[in-house]
């Protein structure tokens, strides 16, 4: 529960996340292209920078982008300033770059641990919700609020299904079309709002056959993302069939259907909370409402994370759960509290309760492995000869896959 005293992760489940191993395969289209930037831009960053400073630093910044432009864009259906979109493109764009050099960071400093996988992971979480947001703003998104909210549980139940994949096969799969093309699709998203602000056109609101162009770039992106998961061994397809434990089950050996109520719990009580509403709960604050349903998805998908790396069983029961909770039983009985205090302060309980729980679980690991967040151990040497070259050399050659921020070994 929220703010107990007692530890969250058992001392079991510490030392299982201790010889926890990092593995992932990758069949990404951009992902190898995107590496000789990645190797070279890492060799600018100093050795005593942690990769996991890296990783909160590039969040930071793509949390603040996003925030801009909900501030000018509070309904998703106002036109932003060609600014605010072409900032958002920008914190995306150097998100997506620091994210992919910790790894490679941690690889040269020496500092690699299962603190820095589950600690990228989180952060990703949170991009992910804040990302999904901010393209829904940029496109107006808000004039169809039934195609808003497909996005963003759409963009949230595509990760957590990921990592439930995860958790039933041990390896996180990237695919052809994944994470880093998402990324640069939605950064010409931005680019292409920026465009349509400056010059005073109109673009994502055009007709084309039946849909607008903003509703046939959310169908088109949701698509390519049920593709991913219903294919042929695909999410869906290794969850099922990809069982590292025992006769087929999960790393923790338990069901491979045991991380679907969590996600069960989260989509089904946002859309009924939302369209049974007397007071019109999301479709007065869409923006708030769909921050708080990807704030839950971020915390159980933070869960998930956790229970893979320390092999434990998936808890059923979640603080954060509380918040949906209370929206159905207001409605069940017509509404005796305003739907609107109730929504604000269900997002203040889901924030406290999601920073509560990961700064938690961080400094748990962080005594256990006794190592620093966002410090390492770092000693000046002179280089001499050849050794300059060795330290700060390619980063690809010091091991790992060649993948962004999914690395061979997990890192502090």
């Amino acid at each position: 529960m929220i703010l107990q005293d007692t530890n969250i992760l058992t001392e079991r489940e510490l030392k299982k996340l201790k010889d926890h191993q990092y593995s992932s395969s990758c069949s990404s289209l951009l992902d190898p292209l995107m590496q000789k930037y990645w190797n070279w831009f890492v060799t600018l960053v100093p050795l005593w920078v942690a990769p996991n400073l890296i990783t909160i630093v590039g969040l930071a910044i793509n949390i603040s982008t996003s925030l801009v432009l909900v501030w000018y864009c509070p309904t998703a259906t106002e036109r932003a300033p060609w600014w605010t979109t072409l900032s958002c493109a920008l914190g995306l764009f150097i998100y997506q770059t620091l994210d992919a050099i910790d790894g490679k960071q941690a690889r040269r400093t020496k500092t690699s641990s299962p603190l820095g996988e589950l600690f990228d992971h989180g952060c990703d979480s949170l991009s992910t919700v804040f990302v999904s947001v901010a393209s829904a703003c940029a496109v107006r998104l808000g004039l169809y609020p039934g195609w808003m909210l497909f996005q963003c549980l759409c963009a949230s139940t595509l990760f957590y299904c990921a990592h439930w994949q995860t958790y039933v096969s041990g390896t996180l799969t990237f695919g052809t079309i994944d994470v880093t093309e998402g990324q640069i699709v939605v950064m010409l998203v931005m680019l292409t709002s920026s465009v349509e602000s400056f010059f005073n056109l109109d673009i994502w609101t055009s007709s084309l056959y039946f849909f607008s162009l903003n509703q046939l770039s959310t169908l088109f992106g949701g698509l390519c993302g049920l593709y991913s998961m219903f294919k042929t061994d695909g999410t869906i397809d290794k969850i099922f069939t990809g069982g590292a434990g025992k006769n087929g089950a999960t790393v923790a050996g338990t069901s491979v259907l045991s991380p679907a109520s969590p996600l069960f719990l989260l989509v089904v009580p946002a859309c009924v909370i939302a369209y049974k509403s007397d007071q019109n709960i999301y479709h007065s604050h869409p923006i708030m409402y769909v921050l708080l349903f990807g704030l839950i998805a971020a915390k159980i998908t933070n869960r998930l994370v956790v229970a893979h790396m320390c092999k434990g069983e998936i808890s059923h029961r979640d603080a954060a759960m509380v918040a949906p909770l209370l929206l159905i039983i207001n409605q069940y009985f017509n509404t005796f509290l305003p739907e609107t205090f109730l929504l604000y302060i269900s997002m203040i309980w889901v924030t406290v309760d999601l920073i509560w729980y990961c700064s938690k679980v961080c400094l748990e690991i962080c005594n256990y492995l006794d190592v620093s967040l966002f410090t390492i151990p770092y000693t000046p040497t002179q280089p001499t000869g050849n050794g300059a070259n060795s330290q700060n050399g390619n980063p690809a050659q010091s091991g790992g896959p060649v993948t962004r921020g999914r690395k061979k070994h997990s890192r502090n």
